[in-house]
């Protein structure tokens, strides 16, 4: 598998983005945002979603230099039509707006539709944590996951995260699925030839694969925990499918015209509940004593949600990215498509 710095991937997913009629804003935060991924360890939603952009532009799924458009306002609350552009620059500007509203009040709640696949919820939250706020994201988007005793995809994968300012070195930040695990993850899998973890998907029948090409014909995802306990992911699953599908206007995830993603997103303004230092101050108590709890056999530490990304990150700043062959062979074909030469990108210093 070839490896790459950030640096080099953020150039090659820039010129291809440009080369597909973005903006400069555009290409440079998109693909800022999917190399963020690789980083932080989700190549489920990193570079790898080059080609799926491209395809995107190109059938019309994604308007470059659309304009974020806000439909109903409050002084705490928007709704905003996303006119189908890239997702994480629609979603940059929702998670912007709430943050003022809850900067001038104690809440801001941004709901969008008509927006395209947003990528990491955690780069959103995030936004609200460096600016002293809790930060919430929910999203739907296609049906992909079986409710929980059943054979058809019926929800979205339905990510959330939660994001908390502290004083650590890493952030607290929480982005999971309420699937077993994210499409994507399987999108790697197929690239890389590997098999599933057993307990991730069921094939169109119903019966358990991990073999990620069955999901691609007609199976599904499981809700979180599987079959034992999958009816509590199924639970929050449905839970996400009504603040950001319906809410939002986005539609629910089971529909046949469903399109893109859906949005809820909310900033808490802490300092109207307690002083910011004395919530960081409980917050890093509550990481140090996490941490400090006793560890069962089989298991070296414990870790806060965004440890580990943290981590990852900073061994792939030192080491480099790793991409499938496959992947980059891909990536490659949309380059050439445009005239592109990605060689020269490679031999950046």
């Amino acid at each position: 598998m070839p490896v790459f710095s950030a640096e080099q991937l953020r150039e090659i997913g820039t010129k291809i983005f440009l080369a597909a009629g973005a903006s400069r804003e555009e290409a440079e935060l998109v693909s800022n945002l999917l190399v963020k991924a690789n980083l932080v360890g989700h190549d489920s939603h990193g570079i790898i979603r080059v080609i799926q952009y491209v395809k995107a532009i190109q059938k019309g799924d994604i308007n470059t230099n659309a304009k974020l458009e806000i439909v109903k306002e409050t002084p705490s609350s928007a709704l905003v039509n996303g006119n189908w552009g890239f997702g994480q620059v629609i979603a940059k500007k929702a998670m912007e707006i709430a943050i003022n509203k809850g900067k001038k009040g104690t809440v801001g709640t941004v709901c969008a539709f008509n927006v395209y696949h947003v990528g990491r919820l955690a780069d959103y939250t995030m936004m609200a944590a460096e600016n002293d706020m809790i930060g919430i994201a929910m999203a739907n988007s296609l049906r992909s996951v079986a409710a929980y005793g059943g054979v058809e995809r019926l929800l979205s994968t339905g990510p959330l995260s939660y994001a908390f300012p502290c004083g650590g070195e890493f952030p607290f930040v929480l982005d999971i699925a309420t699937s077993v695990v994210a499409e994507g993850k399987l999108r790697v899998a197929l690239h890389k030839g590997e098999k599933l973890s057993e307990g991730c998907i069921i094939d169109k029948n119903g019966n358990p694969s991990t073999n990620p090409s069955d999901y691609y014909d007609g199976g599904a995802l499981l809700p979180l925990g599987g079959d034992s306990f999958g009816h509590k992911g199924f639970g929050i699953g449905l839970a996400v499918e009504v603040l950001s599908g319906i809410l939002s206007l986005s539609g629910q995830s089971y529909l046949p015209n469903k399109k893109g993603n859906g949005l809820f997103f909310q900033a808490i303004n802490i300092e109207n509940f307690l002083p910011i230092d004395e919530f960081k101050r409980q917050i890093d108590a509550l990481i140090e004593r996490t941490k400090s709890c006793k560890v069962r056999p089989g298991f070296s530490e414990i870790l806060i949600p965004g440890e580990l990304e943290w981590r990852t990150e900073k061994e792939h700043l030192n080491k480099g990215i790793y991409l499938p062959d496959r992947t980059w062979e891909e990536i490659q074909t949309i380059a050439s498509s445009y005239g592109l030469n990605l060689n020269a990108i490679i031999n950046l210093g």
